[in-house]
């Protein structure tokens, strides 16, 4: 959620937060005692917890505020989003929903709740806020459900996601968690990008790179400016044109052609000029040869994308978006129905999606014909490698009077990231034998070791 703010120090952010949250977890223990007491018809001041008056967050420069103010968050929005909270920042605020049901020596099962392996607290699960919400009347229970759908406004920008162990288990069940995300905010009042790691598989890439770097024909970089042009202006075609109606959110491209091309650096140059995070999805953890796990690790991905201004990269995706097989047995046919959900993961995304890979005919054909766009990035030629050439000798890189890079441009066929491989060995060869400059030998080494690599003779 995108917010119009004044811009504090770190100290001012987190002093205004922690002054906001106060506030904001008496009234929720208030809430919370008054429940205990009226369930089990104790003496209490109020008839209905929905009597607690929350506090006024008018004039409050607290992020949580903010975020209240600009979702319009109700009474029982407010207590999920408290309760959800609470673990991580007054954790024992909970410990009261611990009391065990001295008739059958257990919990009380309409508290809900969970055990964490290492936290020593109560984890709140739906269920909880079911409990504090409405008690034993039904009507208010059902009510509490709503809260927990995929169009609510918890669900939509990604600020809590409910985790269920097994599909078999009740709905309330779930358990209740923040996104790292939101917790930062309300809490530091940084915006914290997704780590990278097993329960979210991608990483975020930059380049020092601009566009002025790139070396590209102008039918490359007519292709490009159509991803641009969607990015800067899709609302306009969706919402103004009116063309929502007909077209699907989202634009999905393919990158195709040999490596080194520049596939990575132009998702990442789109990204930067729309002001959008680029995520590189790492394929080694998001597929699995145990059924279901691909889809469950793609759909991570997916699920912390959806609401966010973030472009997904899939570079190789052949290895994930192949070709569909014939059905010979039951292994064929679980991998036809994982390219199946990812075909239907990928179109349904609203935001960008870029794939790409070395080979065009790699990838399943249902995949292309949903594809926006369709872009080769061919081996450079002569005239574009005299470019990528000068551009990699910056103005500080010693260069010998002997290197003659019209000659290499015009007899060695190399990517734009073979170019940069050889600069490096030419740079590092210069170092280690405290020569003054790079020299034309060492460009020719480099080459000869690059096309050893390719396969070809020097």
């Amino acid at each position: 959620m995108v917010v119009n703010k004044p811009s504090f120090s770190a100290e001012a952010a987190l002093l205004f937060n922690a002054a906001c949250l106060e506030r904001e977890l008496a009234w929720f223990n208030q809430v919370l005692e008054a429940r205990i007491s009226l369930y089990f018809e104790q003496e209490c001041r109020w008839r209905e917890v929905h009597e607690i008056p929350p506090p006024p967050l008018d004039g409050d420069e607290s992020e949580y505020a903010r975020l209240v103010t600009g979702c319009h968050l109700n009474f029982d929005e407010r207590i999920v989003l408290m309760l959800t909270l609470v673990p991580h920042v007054r954790p024992q605020a909970l410990d009261t929903l611990f009391i065990r049901n001295k008739n059958l020596d257990k919990g009380y099962t309409e508290f809900g709740g969970s055990r964490a392996k290492a936290h020593a607290g109560f984890l709140p699960t739906c269920e909880t806020a079911a409990f504090v919400l409405a008690g034993a009347d039904l009507s208010r229970r059902l009510a509490v459900m709503n809260l927990f759908s995929p169009d609510h406004v918890f669900a939509r920008l990604g600020i809590i996601k409910v985790e269920h162990e097994a599909a078999t288990e009740p709905f309330l069940s779930g358990a209740l968690t923040m996104s790292a995300e939101y917790l930062s905010l309300f809490t530091t009042g940084r915006h914290q990008k997704p780590d990278y790691g097993i329960h979210f598989p991608a990483k975020r890439i930059t380049s020092a790179l601009t566009w002025s770097d790139l070396v590209l024909g102008s039918d490359v970089l007519t292709e490009i400016e159509n991803i641009n042009t969607w990015l800067r202006g899709s609302r306009t075609i969706m919402e103004e044109w009116g063309l929502g109606k007909s077209v699907k959110p989202g634009y999905r491209s393919l990158f195709y052609g040999p490596p080194g091309t520049g596939k990575t650096l132009t998702a990442t140059l789109i990204g930067a000029e729309a002001g959008a995070d680029v995520y590189r999805i790492d394929l080694s953890m998001v597929v699995s040869k145990y059924i279901g796990e691909t889809e469950k690790n793609l759909a991570s991905v997916f699920d912390q994308a959806q609401n966010k201004n973030w472009i997904l990269f899939f570079d190789e995706a052949d290895a994930l978006f192949g070709k569909r097989t014939q059905t010979s047995n039951s292994n064929d046919r679980y991998a036809n129905q994982e390219i199946s959900y990812l075909l239907q993961r990928v179109e349904d995304f609203p935001g960008v999606v870029i794939l790409a890979t070395n080979l065009k005919a790699n990838i399943d054909e249902a995949f292309a014909r949903r594809f926006q766009s369709v872009i080769y990035f061919p081996m450079p030629d002569a005239e574009q490698r005299l470019r990528l050439w000068n551009g990699v000798f910056s103005n500080k890189t010693p260069r010998a009077e002997d290197v003659d890079l019209d000659s290499i441009a015009e007899q060695f066929e190399l990517s734009g990231g073979a170019i940069i491989n050889v600069m490096r060995y030419a740079a590092i060869k210069a170092l280690q034998d405290s020569r003054p400059a790079v020299t034309q030998q060492y460009l020719l080494d480099g080459i000869a070791k690059e096309r050893l690599k390719e396969g070809k003779t020097a």
